[in-house]
Order: structure tokens, then C-alpha cells, then sequence
């Protein structure tokens, strides 16, 4: 299959509306689409990118105003929410329409729905007939893609089409609030931090990862994460030398270590957001052996990127 690259939203929203499958650019990290009502349009993102079918997506509206085409129950806390911060990196879990085929939910009665602030994503959904269901564009399992390079390295001759746009700006994949349950439900920390949130939602509670045999309730809770080739060792501060043999590399708010055959200081928590992933997928171009990574501080998005690196490091 020719992957056919696109700067024109229109384009890209072409091959949603004739059932295929397209990477577009969000704020968070790059998407990998298909029109909601299609189901085997859906079932080609599970095999282009290898993920397991019983880890739900999350469909991409124009509008918040479209929320209502694939979910109910818009009320209370989960409209403040929306209204707080639709559009932007949140997805609300809501009780999905029977029109949402279950490979979309996992076969759960919920539905995660996010509304893009990406001036390029929302062009392109609003050129979409339908909202667009959509995890990130990445094989499975590995570091989520942030620029459309990554994308094609990883799903050239695989998907129909690739929006070319600009690197993400936050890094992360979105805050995932569960809004079907009372009271409401953290599922995954993201740019929209925990401290935000409860300004909004002073009830919501931190949920817990999936126990054995668990269907999860949103991406990111079940399986082993963003994980790059390199082995990860998690750190709260950094060792003096690091073994230059095998080659070892750093990343953190603090001054690297020495003996690092490469080093990304980052002088801000949303600074690490965003180039983590990309760090980890050029550790692996270069063959690093090993990346220590320094735990941020747990507040704001510091806690999301200590998530992602928990996951990555397969704990």
C-alpha cells in the first residue's frame, strides 16, 4: 500500500469519508483515524498498528457541539468540564449511542471523546463526515509519534493516508476523565493536571491501573506503554558518571551526569513533555543501550510524565 502524504486537510478527510484509515497531527500526539460508523474501517487501525482489540479508542469531534452524535449524558460536571477546557488535550468518558460500533468502546457501554485545539486537526474533522475514532499513530506498544516522520517510520505502507503538520506541542496523549461513574473518575494524567481538575470537579477521584482480567475504560491503563528498544532506569536524581560502555543516555530537569554518550536537559516540566517521546525514538536510531530517566516533581503535567515512564519502563 502507497501511503499517500498530505498537507491539505481536505485531502486527508477524502480518504476518512471513502472508509480509510489517516495519521493526522493533534496537540497531544499525532492520530490514526477512521469515520466511527465504520466498522471495518476501525478494524484496519487495530491491525495497521498491532493493538490489542480490547483497548477502547477515543473519538475525535469538530466541535463540542458533536459530542452528542456518539455519547449522552453531557450534564454536570461532565458539561463544566467541556466548557473549561473543550477544545484541548481532555478526552470525557461518557455512555456511548448503539451507533458506536463496538469495536470502537471495546465492547464496553462507554465512549472516550475528545474535541482537538490543533488548528489542523479541527480543519480536518470538520472536512470529515462523521466524528473520527482515533489512538495514536505509532506501532503498539511503542513511544507515541510527535511529528509526522515518526509516523511514516512507523506506519508507511500501512495506512492510506498521512496529514503532514506540525510537531506536537504538548507531547502527551490527553487527561482521560471518566464522567459515566459518580463520582468521577481520573483514568490517565495529561497536560490538564490533576491541580486543574479539581478546581473544576473538587470530587474526582485518582483511579487505580486495570487488575488481571479487566477490560480497561480508556487507552493507556492495561498493557505496557510508550516503551522504546533501550532499557529505561527510572531515577529521582541523578548519579554522578554514568558507564559509557554500553552506551547509556539522560534525560531529566537536572544537569546530566557525566559519561552520557547523549543528554537532553529540560529546564521545564512541559519542555520534558514534549521531547520525551521523541528523545526515546532517537535513542533508538543511535543505538543507546540504556536511558536513565528523572522522575519530575509530581504536580501539573510532571505527574502524567511520570506515568508515561512508569509505563515505558514496564512498571
Amino acid at each position: 500500500m502507497q501511503t499517500v502524504v498530505t498537507d491539505s486537510p481536505e485531502v486527508a478527510a477524502g480518504f476518512i469519508n471513502r472508509a480509510g484509515i489517516v495519521a493526522f497531527p493533534t496537540e497531544t500526539v499525532y492520530g490514526l483515524g477512521a469515520d466511527v460508523f465504520r466498522p471495518e474501517a476501525v478494524a484496519r487501525i487495530f491491525t495497521a498498528k498491532g493493538r490489542p482489540s480490547d483497548n477502547p479508542l477515543i473519538v475525535h469531534v469538530q466541535s463540542p457541539d458533536h459530542i452528542g452524535e456518539v455519547a449522552t449524558g453531557l450534564t454536570g460536571r461532565a458539561a463544566e468540564l467541556v466548557e473549561q477546557f473543550f477544545p484541548g488535550p481532555l478526552t470525557i468518558v461518557l455512555k456511548k449511542r448503539d451507533s458506536v460500533p463496538d469495536i470502537v468502546s471495546a465492547g464496553l457501554p462507554t465512549v472516550g471523546v475528545r474535541c482537538p485545539a490543533h488548528p489542523m486537526a479541527a480543519a480536518f474533522l470538520r472536512h470529515c463526515d462523521h466524528p473520527v475514532a482515533a489512538p495514536s499513530a505509532n506501532v503498539s506498544g511503542r513511544p507515541s509519534s510527535t511529528d509526522w516522520k515518526s509516523v511514516y517510520h512507523d506506519l508507511g505502507g500501512r495506512i492510506d493516508c498521512l496529514l503532514r503538520g506540525t510537531p506536537s506541542t504538548i507531547g502527551l496523549e490527553s487527561t482521560i476523565v471518566d464522567c459515566s461513574v459518580y463520582p468521577p473518575l481520573l483514568l490517565r494524567s495529561g497536560a490538564i493536571g490533576l491541580e486543574s481538575l479539581l478546581e473544576v470537579v473538587p470530587e474526582l477521584v485518582v483511579a487505580t491501573t486495570c487488575k488481571p482480567g479487566e477490560a480497561p475504560k480508556s487507552p493507556g491503563m492495561k498493557y505496557r506503554h510508550y516503551s522504546p528498544e533501550a532499557s529505561i532506569i527510572l531515577v529521582e536524581s541523578p548519579p554522578e558518571t554514568l558507564d559509557p560502555v554500553p552506551p547509556s543516555a539522560w534525560i531529566g530537569l537536572s544537569e546530566p551526569p557525566r559519561g552520557a554518550a547523549k543528554s537532553m536537559q529540560c529546564h521545564t516540566a512541559e519542555e520534558y513533555a514534549r521531547v520525551l517521546f521523541g528523545f526515546f525514538r532517537t535513542c533508538d536510531a543511535e543505538g543507546i543501550h540504556t536511558i536513565w530517566c528523572e522522575l519530575p516533581p509530581e504536580k501539573g503535567i510532571g505527574r502524567a510524565i511520570r506515568d508515561r515512564l512508569h509505563k515505558a519502563s514496564g512498571g
